[in-house]
């Protein structure tokens, strides 16, 4: 469910979280009239497959992310067997 912005006359502009086809009419704090704003709401998360962005990245990014991922599995190997060794 998206977040809108809203602006009451009284109250000022907030934010209220509900479904694309519910309308606001009144504010939720002084029952006044509010107007929906344009949100610059633009916080979209591209994961997994099927996106453009995901699917067509530059082999250098892939390169990248297969060293940060090694470079991950070796650091976390490695604290594991260091708290092993302390529990001895």
């Amino acid at each position: 469910m998206p977040t809108y912005e809203y602006f009451c006359e009284n109250c000022g502009k907030f934010e209220e979280f509900h479904s694309m086809t519910a309308t606001l009419t009144n504010c939720p704090k002084c029952g006044g009239e509010v107007r929906r704003l344009i949100s610059r709401n633009n916080n979209v998360i591209f994961k997994g497959s099927g996106f453009h962005i995901t699917d067509y990245r530059s082999s250098d990014y892939s390169k990248k992310a297969a060293a940060e991922s090694e470079n991950g599995s070796t650091k976390a190997a490695s604290a594991s067997s260091k708290s092993e060794n302390k529990a001895s």
